[in-house]
């Protein structure tokens, strides 16, 4: 992993974290406050990200390549969108990391540290502070619930073809 320091809050990152779907929606204020939150990280083939069990404190939004998720052993799914968010559960519920994560290929990411409120400046009020965790949020709430209908409807896909094979056998 090639990790970079701290992003400063300069105008050329700025434009870059735009162009994240995820994103669109920060105000200037918010994502130079990101940015002061964040590193790039560079990832080489089948290089862990998040390790199933770990209990860091990294959010990820995917900037290029493809990254596989599995549990236990077992592949998930991947993605491959630029913008997409992974390490989101942990954020929200600090429980140990529920899926490892690897790169597939070249993969480059920004992995923004949670655990570091404190580099927010003194000089940003409570009322700012909370409005950009509350972003922060929101963009979490989105990804999980497009995951979860993707979830139910693989669920929903796997319970028709268990059916079916039960018909298939009982004849």
């Amino acid at each position: 992993m090639i990790e970079s320091k701290y992003l400063k809050d300069n105008v050329q990152n700025i434009q870059r974290l735009m162009a994240i779907p995820a994103l669109k929606d920060f105000e200037t204020r918010n994502l130079a406050k990101l940015l002061r939150l964040s590193k790039i990280r560079e990832y080489d083939d089948e290089e862990i990200i998040i390790r199933e069990g770990d209990n860091d404190p990294w959010l990820y939004f995917l900037l290029s390549g493809k990254v596989r998720v599995s549990k236990k052993g077992m592949e998930i799914g991947q993605l491959n969108e630029v913008g997409e968010i992974f390490g989101e559960m942990r954020i929200v519920d600090a429980m140990a990391r529920s899926a490892t994560v690897s790169a597939i290929g070249h993969t480059v990411v920004l992995c923004v540290d949670t655990s570091a409120k404190g580099r927010l400046s003194s000089a940003d009020d409570r009322d700012e502070r909370l409005d950009f965790l509350l972003l922060l949020y929101r963009i979490f709430a989105e990804y999980m619930s497009i995951r979860l209908r993707t979830t139910n409807n693989e669920l929903i896909r796997a319970k028709k073809d268990i059916e079916e094979l039960r018909n298939y056998y009982s004849r």
